[in-house]
């Protein structure tokens, strides 16, 4: 570890969870301030995501979470993966970043960023642009990191090709639809009525209202659906989608876990896949962080910043994020 690093009575303060439940559970607490390990850096968290992800783990629902998180408690009491900050140590064997660099990236199923000060592995991080800001790096990052491996990999998008995304008025949706017309693909969006001005903004040829139509009902319709927030079942997609067909759905449940196993087989005209885009290594998730960037700077993605809350609304930001109707990134500004 490099003398850069902070001595080991320092604290910090941070948002627990000791227990699966509801969002009171959540608790904010003076914590020991981490120091970097080998290869990792200490970032002084600027802004943290705030996700379905998050909430879902904290609720143990779908139970399958518990298998990342915890049987019985939560492993890491300190959720928060997708966070931007500053660098103040590094450890050991860092040589691309130092005390200073402005950086963003996730910290996948170790978690650890809703506090003030976090462990990152350094492979993982790219620097932050000058001109924006650790909230909307984070706004880029929580919804690109899954949407783009989810449509360029698993669904495979091409130009020309009719793309569907439900929820996409959400980090991941609002994301995918972005991802998907920068693919080349014609994209149509499903969310509520009020957000149809922003996602034609962002780039969608169509908006439906889901509360007006069922967009499953489209025969043959979409050569990809991506459903961001879990709410259609391969069951209700599939006759949406044309021979070839990909169903992409960022929630785990035995039924897509199956179809995912299933996807090669022969004879499937088409096919349910869902991508476990937090486990992906850290120079996989660093190469992702740099097309998003790129990608941004080129203007054909804009981060969309929703609510921002302090450490100690964290109750009041799960439930929040979990009426379903998040527009865009919700942060914690610790």
């Amino acid at each position: 570890m490099s003398a850069t690093s902070p001595t080991t009575t320092a604290t910090m303060r941070a948002v627990t969870a000791r227990r699966y439940g509801p969002p009171d559970v959540l608790r904010v607490e003076e914590l020991p301030r981490p120091e970097p390990q080998r290869g990792e850096v200490l970032v002084r968290v600027g802004a943290v995501a705030v996700s379905r992800a998050d909430a879902a783990m904290r609720a143990a629902d779908p139970a399958v979470a518990r298998l990342a998180a915890g049987l019985r408690r939560p492993r890491n009491p300190v959720f928060g993966a997708e966070l931007a900050g500053e660098v103040v140590a590094v450890g050991d064997e860092v040589t691309t970043l130092r005390p200073g660099d402005r950086v963003v990236g996730a910290s996948g199923i170790a978690m650890g960023g809703y506090a003030e000060y976090a462990r990152l592995v350094a492979a993982g991080l790219v620097r932050v642009p000058d001109a924006m800001s650790d909230a909307d790096a984070v706004a880029l990052v929580e919804g690109g990191l899954t949407a783009l491996p989810f449509l360029r990999d698993a669904g495979g998008v091409a130009p020309g090709q009719a793309v569907c995304v439900n929820g996409a008025a959400g980090a991941v949706g609002a994301s995918a639809v972005q991802v998907a017309v920068a693919l080349g693909a014609v994209v149509t969006a499903v969310a509520s009525a009020g957000n149809a001005d922003l996602l034609r903004s962002l780039g969608a040829t169509e908006v439906v209202d889901y509360a007006a139509e069922d967009v499953t009902a489209r025969r043959a319709s979409f050569d990809v659906l991506f459903d961001a927030v879990g709410t259609l079942s391969y069951g209700r997609a599939r006759r949406s989608l044309r021979p070839g067909g990909v169903y992409l759905s960022t929630v785990p449940g035995v039924g897509i876990l199956w179809h995912t196993a299933a996807a090669g087989l022969p004879g499937r005209r088409r096919r349910g896949r869902i991508a476990f885009t937090g486990l992906r290594s850290a120079d996989k998730k660093a190469a992702d962080l740099a097309v998003l960037l790129d990608l941004a700077a080129s203007g054909r993605l804009r981060p969309v910043l929703g609510r921002t809350f302090a450490l100690e609304d964290a109750a009041a930001a799960h439930a929040y994020v979990e009426t379903g109707h998040k527009r865009g990134t919700a942060v914690f500004l610790p």
